[in-house]
């Protein structure tokens, strides 16, 4: 039988130390009767003293981050060899989603952009022709004297001049970029330029610097099969593509494009919402094979791998833009095919229009910068003859 005692009693001796609990039952022998019916009872719970929780979360935290340590070095490491862009960090928590406020600056640098590389380029055309007529001269007067000079066998500089000049133009042109484009793509190798590396060398709208990455991208791979597969290609449509639109002409639709199919490319990613980093030149090589298989349609191509098997360009440039928007639909995320396609249609564009509208019309501008070069035109006397 359990004891009654008073609640008073128990409270003033032992505080806070036993837990009771109050319930109001009949008398447990049931048949006493000194225990008058309905009373009530403190008992006492076997558990009176509540043992603190064990931290068992802790250290299942603590276990899940030392297993990290142990496997990300390795899954990194494979990762980084199969990827073809370098690893990413976690986007920050105040990352812009489909903000249109950020397209506003790439716009004004693509526009900018385009027009100083026509501009420049149209000023680089005016100076070289000039450059000609006084370097005829120069160059009958430097073969008198390489006649007159004993020829010296096995000279290294020589050999080197030989297959200079047994280059053809376009691929004389497109060295100076894949020059360009190895040097970027040591300088990923260097472990302390990563994060520089990462910031301007790749274009990702998200990105505090957004606009100098749009042409620094342009020449920036990661992996050396990217990086040979878009050199071959810019090698292999260089000699046509100079050919048809001239040196100066040809480099400032290479960079033009490269801007463009970028911009291209974060308009896709914003209002996707999927923004991530991309880099390559595929976008403006896009625009050159596009360029070349549109102005002359029936030339015959054939793949590295399958020379057996060939096919008209035109037929070429259609199913590349047919795979590339099957690739933007479905949200295909090994190519930034947004940058593909934009620089294919910017391609076309320009054969069709973008020649008439753009550099056909560059002659005010060569006669501003031919008055600035001979000090603007004479008013009275003498002609205003180059």
């Amino acid at each position: 039988m359990f004891k009654r005692i008073k609640q008073n009693t128990i409270g003033n001796i032992f505080p806070n130390t036993l837990n009771l609990e109050k319930t109001t039952s009949k008398c447990p022998c049931g048949q006493c009767s000194v225990c008058p019916k309905n009373s009530t009872f403190f008992t006492e719970q076997r558990c009176g003293f509540r043992k603190a929780p064990k931290r068992t979360e802790q250290r299942r935290v603590e276990a899940e981050e030392v297993g990290q340590k142990e496997v990300n070095p390795s899954e990194s490491s494979a990762n980084r060899k199969k990827s073809l862009i370098p690893p990413v960090e976690p986007p920050p928590s105040n990352a812009p989603h489909r903000t249109f406020r950020v397209l506003i600056k790439p716009f004004v640098f693509t526009v900018g952009f385009t027009g100083c590389a026509f501009g420049t380029a149209s000023i680089w055309q005016y100076e070289t022709l000039k450059s000609r007529v006084q370097s005829y001269f120069d160059e009958a007067r430097a073969d008198w004297f390489e006649k007159l000079r004993p020829q010296k066998e096995g000279d290294f500089r020589k050999q080197v001049n030989r297959w200079w000049n047994s280059l053809s133009e376009g691929q004389r042109t497109v060295s100076g970029i894949i020059a360009a484009n190895v040097l970027v793509f040591c300088l990923w190798r260097v472990p302390s330029l990563q994060r520089r590396m990462m910031k301007y060398f790749t274009s990702n709208p998200a990105s505090k610097a957004s606009c100098l990455p749009m042409i620094f991208s342009t020449f920036s791979h990661f992996s050396l099969t990217h990086m040979a597969a878009n050199m071959y290609v810019l090698w292999s449509f260089s000699s046509s593509i100079v050919s048809l639109l001239g040196q100066e002409q040809f480099m400032a639709v290479y960079l033009s494009a490269g801007v463009i199919s970028t911009f291209v490319s974060y308009v896709c990613k914003t209002v996707t919402g999927r923004f991530g980093p991309s880099l390559g030149a595929s976008g403006a090589i896009m625009t050159i094979l596009a360029a070349v298989c549109t102005k002359i349609p029936e030339a015959k191509l054939a793949i590295i791998f399958l020379p057996m098997f060939t096919f008209s360009a035109g037929s070429a440039v259609k199913a590349i833009i047919a795979l590339d928007s099957v690739g933007l639909f479905l949200g295909w995320r090994f190519f930034d095919h947004a940058a593909h396609l934009g620089g294919a249609l910017f391609g076309i564009w320009y054969i069709h229009y973008g020649h008439e509208l753009i550099w056909k019309r560059r002659e005010p501008f060569v006669k501003i910068w031919h008055n600035i070069r001979t000090g603007g035109p004479r008013s009275s006397g003498g002609n205003g003859s180059l």
